[in-house]
């Protein structure tokens, strides 16, 4: 039985060192684009493309911070972006819970046929709706202002989809009885029993939203008519020059200083992610 246990024993620590060196090799496989980028921005054109490719920092960093600046009003882009990310963020947390909310705990009339309709637009590319929403845009008056990014963007089908699947397992039918008998109302139990239930999944939803508007390429392109008033990532596409004049160095300078927001958002939700998921266990 001794032998057995030992046998046992040494098998589950050679299955436990086998599992953490896979988790040790896929980490350091995610990073090392984020690290190669680093690399990349430290040096010049020149010694990007050379052979053997560099591995280690280089001096021309400071270099081509200058010429980023140089080349493109980065902080005034930043702060566009970091205005339309914020508010689309904000906004779809707001809107597409309130909405999956009662997708998930109220029954009404109709409510299987919006949400299959609700479906059927996740389901269309968003590419498609590109050309009509320019013209709606155009007769608002909202073509070349912050507000034709940000009002489409209020709301979306897959928020609704993923708050609606969270809160049908998250929410107890009990509590939300419970603050009926209480004399809650509509409002109350969505801001006091819902919302602090499903913070995890707002935090993840927060994270995608806020990444996607701020990666978002076409749509700033097209309704952002005026090029000193674009978002961060418009700004960078300035860089591509022509005839083979781009400067890699300053690209990929580019690309890691915009990469700065998206870290700090990440952390913030994931350690809400994280501290609630541990919260419940501990409940639990």
């Amino acid at each position: 039985m001794a032998t057995v246990k030992r046998a046992s024993v040494k098998g589950s620590r050679r299955r436990g060192i086998a599992l953490h060196a896979g988790l040790i090799a896929g980490t350091l496989l995610s990073a090392f684009p984020f690290y190669w980028a680093v690399i990349m921005s430290t040096h010049s054109t020149s010694e990007i493309f050379s052979y053997p490719p560099k591995l280690l920092p280089g001096t021309h960093f400071l270099e081509n911070v200058r010429g980023l600046f140089d080349a493109v009003d980065f902080f005034g882009s930043m702060a566009n972006s970091l205005l339309v990310a914020t508010a689309v963020t904000f906004l779809v947390l707001f809107f597409d819970s309130l909405a999956a909310f009662v997708f998930a705990k109220f029954r009404f009339p109709g409510r299987k046929l919006l949400f299959a309709l609700l479906m059927m637009i996740f389901m269309v590319p968003a590419q498609l709706a590109a050309i009509p929403q320019f013209v709606i845009m155009a007769r608002i008056g909202w073509i070349g202002s912050m507000t034709a990014l940000i009002v489409p963007a209020a709301a979306n089908a897959f928020g609704i989809f993923w708050m609606r699947q969270y809160m049908r397992s998250a929410i107890h039918d009990e509590l939300l009885d419970a603050s009926r008998l209480d004399g809650a109302n509509f409002l109350r139990q969505y801001w006091h029993v819902a919302l602090p239930v499903v913070r995890p999944g707002l935090a993840f939803l927060g994270i995608f939203t806020f990444m996607g508007q701020w990666n978002d390429y076409a749509w700033p392109l097209i309704a952002l008519t005026n090029p000193d008033n674009v978002t961060l990532q418009v700004a960078l596409s300035q860089l591509n020059g022509t005839h083979g004049t781009t400067d890699y160095g300053i690209v990929m300078t580019g690309a890691l200083l915009a990469l700065v927001p998206l870290l700090i958002v990440f952390a913030i939700g994931a350690r809400q992610i994280i501290g609630d998921l541990a919260k419940g266990a501990v409940r639990g």
